[in-house]
């Protein structure tokens, strides 16, 4: 992944596990007041953060920028750019706030169009293809995505299915065939019940798909396939709606590759679950 290719808040999101911990707390007040960051001098940055100003520099070089300014002008280009897309409804007004809140959800698709690799994706779909099982799996709000994941694919093959609890995960890829797959959903990728399985799998040979915000996260290093999903989630959002709707454009895409790849297969897969499911509906 080409980082100077990025968004500034892709940029921090990408290089996030490569900082220090008074870094992240810069990156982490940035990514939720990038507004007001552009007009701070480097000093009330500092102080908002509670690091030294030095911390501030360090934290700006991080991101291949030449310092506090470049950092600024490059905040200011998202603003605008953001401010193209969010609507211009009065937030003072339910529809207003409502469109506002859209707008983020939207903003999500953007970035994560933007960071999708057809490369990555491909070589996923690949291993989706080879494999004769694959075991979805997450913790938390990502497990929901997982489980999704495993309904959406059963449209079209019976070979994705979702394992809910962390015991019963790990059980399972201990006694796996090797030729099956795992696709492990992660907003962080630093769950140490994710880091679990990963190593597990990674020990026994089994091919792993990562979807994950962060592209250099500890889980990153361990998976196969690393998939990429937007949205600026803040350090107290945990599970929000437009980082659910970006893991879900990565799955739509990963779907829509593999039902292209197998289409005839996946047709008459379609046809049968039509049929079963008819006398379900009124």
């Amino acid at each position: 992944m080409d980082e100077h290719n990025l968004g500034i808040l892709e940029r921090i999101h990408a290089s996030y596990y490569h900082l220090t911990a008074a870094e992240r707390k810069v990156a982490d007040y940035v990514i939720g007041n990038y507004d007001s960051v552009q007009f701070m001098s480097i000093t009330q940055l500092a102080e908002e953060c509670g690091t030294a100003e030095a911390t501030i520099s360090r934290f700006c070089r991080s991101l291949q920028l030449k310092g506090f300014n470049a950092f600024k002008i490059e905040l200011a280009k998202h603003s605008v750019a953001s401010k193209h897309t969010h609507s211009e409804k009065d937030p003072s007004t339910p529809q207003g706030r409502w469109a506002q809140t859209s707008a983020l959800s939207i903003d999500a698709i953007h970035q994560t169009v933007s960071l999708t690799e057809p490369k990555q994706v491909m070589k996923a779909v690949k291993i989706f293809e080879t494999a004769p099982r694959v075991m979805c799996i997450g913790s938390g709000g990502s497990m929901i995505m997982a489980e999704e994941c495993a309904h959406l694919f059963s449209t079209i093959t019976g070979k994705f299915y979702a394992v809910s609890d962390s015991h019963s995960q790990m059980s399972a890829i201990a006694t796996m065939p090797v030729e099956d797959a795992i696709v492990l959903f992660s907003y962080s990728g630093a769950t140490t019940s994710g880091m679990q399985v990963l190593e597990l799998a990674k020990s026994r040979g089994i091919p792993t798909v990562l979807v994950t915000r962060f592209h250099k996260s500890p889980a990153a290093k361990l998976a196969d396939v690393v998939l990429c999903c937007g949205s600026n989630e803040g350090p107290f959002q945990f599970g929000s709606v437009p980082a659910k709707v970006a893991q879900l454009i990565v799955m739509d895409i990963l779907f829509q590759e593999y039902y292209r790849r197998n289409q005839k297969a996946s047709e008459e897969n379609i046809e049968r679950v039509a049929s079963a499911l008819t006398g379900m509906h009124i």
